[in-house]
């Protein structure tokens, strides 16, 4: 059996046939609701994390702050990704938390929409910038901190259904396991 040839292989949907950059006509496909899951964590020393629970921050209460950024951020997304559509969101909540466990500030963006397209972006925008709030609001304190595991954890609606990131089974306590340096994608097989 011949191999698939390279045009009948899966492609990236906004890269045209001559590999020009195009935004994908979405005209023909139906409104249905879609939500996305996204996550990031923001990893800090534990001191700095009792700091901001205790709100002892000097540009004032991160974890406000940093989820009404994200709120602010996933209402522009198609205005920083350029051939992200612009949906109308229906309903968006970023909540940050800290887990002194992963010795880390958790992020977790929820997006919901009534829409031809999916939500996936605006999750992800809302948890970035969160993080980056996060970051900016802590960074002079512990310059050590690092924006990390920014993701899609599940997402539901569309065409393609329903869809949820499989929990690595490292130490069987339910969090994701650390990946090799150098080691990229999904992890395979889980």
């Amino acid at each position: 059996m011949e191999p698939p040839k390279r045009a009948d292989k899966r492609r990236l949907t906004h890269v045209d046939r001559a590999g020009r950059p195009r935004m994908v006509d979405v005209s023909a496909k139906l409104p249905t609701a879609r939500r996305a899951v996204a996550e990031a964590e923001v990893a800090m020393e534990q001191a700095t994390i009792s700091l901001i629970v205790d709100g002892g921050g000097a540009k004032g209460d991160v974890m406000t702050v940093a989820e009404i950024a994200g709120v602010m951020g996933a209402k522009r997304t198609a205005e920083l990704i350029p051939l992200c559509h612009p949906i109308a969101l229906t309903d968006l909540v970023v909540e940050v938390k800290p887990d002194r466990a992963r010795g880390a500030m958790v992020i977790r963006a929820t997006a919901a929409t009534v829409a031809p397209t999916g939500v996936e972006m605006e999750a992800l925008t809302a948890a970035s910038v969160a993080a980056l709030t996060v970051y900016d609001m802590v960074k002079g304190v512990d310059r050590g901190a690092e924006i990390r595991h920014l993701r899609v954890v599940e997402k539901s609606g569309g065409r393609s259904g329903d869809w949820r990131r499989p929990v690595d089974r490292a130490d069987g306590d339910g969090k994701r396991a650390e990946r090799p340096k150098g080691v990229r994608g999904p992890r395979r097989g889980a």
